[in-house]
């Protein structure tokens, strides 16, 4: 059998120069298309897609932005260790829908098994004395120490209301200073439409103490007085500088795009003067901070319980400091096994001058 020959005649490289060559020589009309498409793009769509990216980038971050912590499914209280308390959703305005979670007396931990929402909300009307959790500005009503202070608040025999804000957590909306000075009273609101004669106690932290101090503003103007308010890890504007932007993490922006794009949240202003405030508030308030607050110097609660004291008087406002060596920092007074019994006083407190 003779051998097979092939005959490499340059054949292939011919085709190829056909390809991107015409019958003349010059380059095929295709590829001067396919330029001059090109060029359309970079001249015509990059300008006005430049223009429009800021709002596309706003409306994908307020439908669809990425909830934190990831897995965590806010809906199941009882995967937090939290087996007598229930997830619900209360609208605090058109469009705004809050997720809550309620969690009742330790005591009756048993009797909660299995109820329903109808339950739990009757269940604020047994006399026990309610907390609302006001929480700071990042996360979830979920966060580890915001969850802790739910089961210390439970194990002394209160109710605890800790609501994730409009944006944060499940909850819709976006976050304004007003806004959710307005989630807060609107929960206020409707826990003392439910909970008859008992006290009903707003707990700030961080970021929420400035929620709580408007809210209490407010409710003076519509002449009606918070039974007690706690403030822990409490920031002062006026005197401190805040870094960054309070909801800075609600928006999302590409790496550098801040030098393309002016910042979403320009726009959505925040104040929370707390000074102020205090100097309006008529409501007892006991001031919780760690010496060793990372976020906000002992000094700054120093001060500011100072004028809460001369607004009203050192019986009704109180400062409960935490040693530094304990390594508590920002969020976590609630692990301090004294804290049970100050929360105690406090309350006992509060009923005594309510019934003065």
């Amino acid at each position: 059998m003779g051998k097979r020959v092939t005959k490499q005649d340059g054949s292939s490289s011919a085709v190829q120069r056909k390809i991107v060559q015409g019958k003349d020589g010059t380059p095929s009309r295709w590829w001067l298309k396919r330029g001059l498409f090109a060029l359309f793009v970079i001249l015509i769509l990059v300008p006005v897609s430049l223009s429009m990216l800021p709002e596309l980038i706003q409306h994908f971050v307020y439908s669809h932005r990425i909830q934190l912590p990831f897995f965590v499914d806010l809906s199941r209280p009882a995967d937090h260790s939290l087996n007598h308390t229930i997830n619900m959703y209360l609208t605090s305005e058109e469009g705004i829908s809050l997720g809550v979670w309620h969690t009742v007396p330790e005591s009756r931990w048993k009797e909660a098994q299995g109820k329903d929402l109808a339950w739990y909300q009757n269940s604020l009307n047994d006399g026990s004395t309610v907390f609302i959790y006001l929480h700071g500005n990042t996360g979830t009503r979920a966060a580890t120490h915001r969850v802790g202070v739910a089961k210390v608040l439970s194990a002394l025999g209160y109710h605890v209301l800790v609501p994730d804000y409009r944006g944060f957590g499940d909850s819709t909306g976006e976050p304004t200073e007003a806004g959710l000075t307005t989630d807060a009273l609107y929960l206020y609101k409707w826990v003392k439409a439910r909970s008859g004669n008992s006290l009903v106690v707003i707990w700030g932290h961080s970021l929420g103490t400035g929620v709580s101090t408007n809210a209490a503003v407010k409710l003076i103007e519509q002449g009606e007085v918070f039974d007690g308010v706690i403030l822990e890890g409490a920031f002062n504007s006026a005197r401190q500088k805040i870094p960054g932007h309070a909801f800075s993490w609600y928006y999302w922006k590409f790496p550098g795009c801040g030098y393309l794009f002016p910042e979403p949240w320009a726009e959505n202003k925040c104040v929370f003067p707390t000074e102020e405030n205090l100097k309006k508030m008529k409501s007892p308030i006991l001031f919780l901070h760690s010496e060793d607050d990372h976020l906000v110097p002992i000094q700054v609660a120093e001060q500011m319980h100072e004028v809460a004291a001369s607004a009203q008087n050192a019986e009704r406002v109180k400062l409960v400091s935490f040693d530094g060596s304990l390594g508590y920092l920002h969020n976590g007074l609630y692990k301090d096994p004294k804290l049970p019994g100050i929360l105690k006083k406090f309350v006992l407190s509060l009923q005594r001058w309510k019934d003065e």
